[in-house]
């Protein structure tokens, strides 16, 4: 059987806690074995520690500040985030990063917030997932920066979440150690992440489905499920012309790297 790990999903939604044994068993029927949880704030941890609780095999948690999340008290937001990095699940750090796109209020704070955290996953060796939308670029030159200034281990790396950029800024990213996250937006028309990754080989890629947003065609505009990361998958074959099959297999082991499942 394919198996498939969805490496974004906030399966600890509160849409999603009254039936989540379900949505778990419809995923389960088309291989989807393994769930990522990443963090949003504060608010946030007791609901992904108890589903951790609850599936403690099929998930692994990150802990993280979201960029949207940040504002004026982003440094007692960190404080109270950083005290549960070594609780069990947490296996790194996200979903952290830059968002431009809704607010630029809070910029210089999610920049700070980005290196401290970035820092954090650093000094532990742990994997990060980072938000980047309508910042790739600036999050790419302070990646770099705080790599130079803290250099890493061989096997730090992570994933740059829900990726729509250009094959340029793909080099980039891979050129640093790091993943591609593609999501639903692959099978969006006109969105352009198909023609990247026909020059990207699956070796830097992995899935995700950032439930309950964002779900794929046809069920745009709707919540996003867990079963629909086969959508993604599927499309992804398409658009290398190969087999389901081999997306699995090579997908996967980038997921297991990264996130350091056990295969």
């Amino acid at each position: 059987m394919m198996l498939f790990t969805d490496t974004h999903t906030h399966l600890y939604h509160e849409s999603f806690v009254p039936r989540i044994s379900e949505l778990l068993e419809q995923a389960s029927a088309k291989g989807i074995h393994r769930f990522v949880l990443p963090n949003i704030d504060e608010e946030s941890i007791e609901a992904m520690l108890a589903l951790h609780k609850l599936q403690p095999n099929k998930t692994r948690l990150l802990m993280g500040l979201h960029p949207c999340s940040v504002n004026e008290n982003y440094q007692k937001s960190l404080e109270v985030i950083q005290s549960y990095l070594h609780h069990d699940g947490v296996i790194g750090v996200g979903e952290i990063g830059l968002d431009f796109y809704w607010d630029k209020t809070y910029i210089r704070e999610q920049e700070d917030a980005l290196k401290i955290q970035l820092t954090w996953a650093l000094e532990k060796n742990m994997p990060v997932s980072l938000h980047c939308r309508n910042s790739i670029d600036r999050t790419i030159v302070l990646l770099r920066e705080v790599l130079k200034e803290n250099p890493p281990s061989p096997h730090f790396t992570g994933v740059f979440h829900c990726f729509t950029g250009s094959i340029e800024q793909a080099n980039s990213i891979i050129d640093l150690g790091f993943y591609l996250g593609i999501g639903g937006v692959v099978t969006f028309k006109n969105a352009g992440v198909a023609e990247v990754i026909k020059q990207v080989s699956l070796n830097h890629l992995v899935l995700e489905t950032d439930a309950p947003y964002l779900a794929p065609v046809p069920h745009r505009g709707k919540p996003n499920l867990p079963e629909y990361l086969n959508l993604i998958a599927e499309k992804i074959a398409e658009i290398k012309n190969c087999s389901l099959q081999e997306v699995s297999e090579k997908i996967e082991q980038n997921a297991s790297r990264i996130f350091n499942f056990a295969q």
